[in-house]
């Protein structure tokens, strides 16, 4: 059978995004994406909720998106296209679907640049230089006139890059990405050696002080958010050079390496970390220090050496994650343009073949995000939510499509689909309930305005496929948001949440939920005639341009 990427590699097309990325710049994107501002405020936000069990959280939060990740990966090598995120439920339940976990993923894509030039920004201020010539942040956090214009700074490199095209992009990025996997193991490697106490790991209540609700609790505190990105690869595969072989690899290869830096930056905190600081527990583990932990480890060790380099990568990591966000964004908006739900004028690339109005409205809307909305932690639990949804397509979507579409070529499969489907729709909709109640029905709210906007767009619509809508393919999504928005209300996490579930019946309830709504989900999937046409639809958008030579 012919697939998608047979038709891209065969003839190389104008007015469509440029396949140049090869393994190397796929792996890095990803890895890119997991290690940003994470790794430096991650272990803090976890330490607090979880106290030395914030160990268990990293480890379970790595196996429940390993879980997802080898779902991507299968996914992306079959159906390698730009905004996989946004097509992959596209071509198993249609437009709606398709619609849903694209402005899900954009949501959550389009808030993270910014979100990553504020953390560096952050760091930045704490410096004695920042207090002293610079004033980028007011008390409670947002950015003043001079933070504005330097994040504004930021996010315009960003943008330049990203329109210079994905190979630059790619070429930058493992450069970067080099840098801020060397960084945080050299950390690792001073912080244990210079100043490293086992008894942290009982103090201040014992290994496991606030239980496995701690545990839980630790998930959405900056551990998923820290873990997330590997899809990125899966956003690029519409440029990637041969993605059949390499997109898979390079998602679990990226997966491992950031999954095992941040368990081990977690044991260089909790140890290094003064035992005096512990005595009153874990609600201010660094003392008088607001942020900044490994830098306030390093000065506490005697490392100034190692400070200064962290401050360094504090603009260096965000920056680099904010840029592949700024670039994923564009690519999101560009499957949403291709569906129609968003503006046409988005799918038009420039002669490096980026999509360039993609691109400039991922920078506005970057720039509005700037505005005084709350701190970094605060935004993570909800920008963690956006993604979970997004990721919880996946599943649904796979097993899917390997029901209604078995042959299609697929360079990698994963193994025990039957288990591991259902695992990873289920793990995804924990950690939409770890999130608590807060989080998710605001994010019901922005889901229900992207709901609007398809409602808009439909009407205005003259192509026949438009028309031509399977809802009842879709009609399992919003029974399954509503219904998880429920339980989050009943349960035990966040603000807003009432604790009417008992202690471990509530897992259980959103376990037994998902495992419904899965099944359910998967029953009602387009025929195999309906898939096999929207695939043939996005083969037919490949092939429809003139020639054009790609670089690399």
């Amino acid at each position: 059978m012919v697939g998608i990427t047979d038709v891209a590699k065969d003839r190389p097309q104008s007015g469509q995004l440029h396949r140049s990325v090869g393994f190397w710049g796929l792996m890095f994107i990803a890895l890119g994406s997991i290690i940003g501002s994470g790794w430096l405020l991650g272990a803090l936000g976890a330490a607090r909720s979880a106290g030395p069990a914030s160990l268990i959280s990293w480890i379970l939060a790595a196996a429940m998106l390993m879980v997802l990740a080898l779902i991507h990966a299968e996914l992306g090598s079959a159906y390698p296209v730009a905004g996989g995120t946004a097509r992959f439920p596209y071509f198993a339940f249609g437009t709606l679907a398709g619609f849903t976990a694209g402005w899900a993923a954009y949501l959550q894509a389009v808030t993270i640049a910014p979100i990553e030039v504020e953390a560096g920004i952050s760091y930045l201020a704490s410096t004695s230089w920042a207090k002293e010539h610079l004033n980028l942040l007011h008390p409670n956090g947002t950015l003043t006139g001079v933070g504005l214009l330097v994040a504004t700074a930021a996010m315009l490199v960003f943008t330049v890059v990203n329109l210079f095209g994905a190979q630059l992009l790619s070429s930058s990025n493992n450069v970067l990405v080099t840098w801020k996997l060397i960084v945080p193991i050299l950390a690792v490697i001073v912080i244990l050696s210079l100043s490293f106490h086992p008894s942290n790991f009982h103090a201040g209540g014992g290994f496991m002080p606030f239980g496995m609700h701690g545990v839980f609790a630790a998930l959405p505190a900056g551990v998923v958010f820290s873990l997330q990105g590997f899809e990125q690869a899966v956003q690029m595969a519409g440029e990637a050079r041969d993605p059949r072989k390499h997109l898979s690899r390079a998602i679990i290869s990226a997966m491992c390496i950031g999954a095992a830096v941040y368990i081990l930056l977690e044991v260089a905190f909790i140890g290094g970390l003064a035992p005096k600081d512990l005595l009153h527990g874990w609600a201010n583990p660094i003392g008088a220090s607001d942020f900044g932990p490994y830098y306030t480890l390093a000065i506490a060790a005697g490392a100034g050496w190692l400070a200064t380099i962290l401050l360094i990568d504090a603009v260096v990591s965000p920056g680099d994650t904010g840029l592949i966000y700024l670039a994923t964004s564009a690519r999101l908006s560009y499957a949403l343009g291709e569906e129609e739900v968003l503006p046409a004028k988005l799918t038009a690339t420039n002669k490096r073949g980026v999509p360039m109005y993609s691109i400039v409205l991922a920078f506005l809307m970057g720039e509005i995000m700037f505005l005084p909305f709350p701190s970094w932690s605060s935004l993570v639990s909800l920008v963690t939510g956006a993604t979970a949804i997004m990721y919880a397509f996946a599943p649904v979507s796979l097993a899917a499509l390997q029901a209604r579409d078995p042959e299609r070529a697929r360079s990698y499969r994963m193994p025990f689909p039957k288990v591991l489907n259902p695992v990873g729709f289920a793990s995804a909709n924990l950690i939409i309930y770890w999130g608590g109640f807060e989080a998710m029905w605001k994010l019901l709210a922005a889901l229900f305005i992207g709901r609007l906007l398809f409602e808009i767009a439909l009407r205005r619509a003259k192509d026949v496929r438009r028309a031509d809508i399977d809802w009842r393919a879709a009609s399992w999504i919003w029974p399954w948001l509503i219904g998880t928005t429920i339980i989050g209300l009943l349960g035990r996490y966040g603000k807003g949440s009432h604790n009417a579930l008992p202690n471990w019946i509530d897992l259980l309830v959103v376990i037994g939920f998902s495992l419904v709504i899965f099944y359910y989900a998967v029953s009602l999937a387009m025929e195999s005639s309906q898939i096999q046409a929207a695939v043939d639809t996005e083969e037919r958008q490949l092939a429809n341009a003139p020639a054009l030579n790609i670089p690399g």
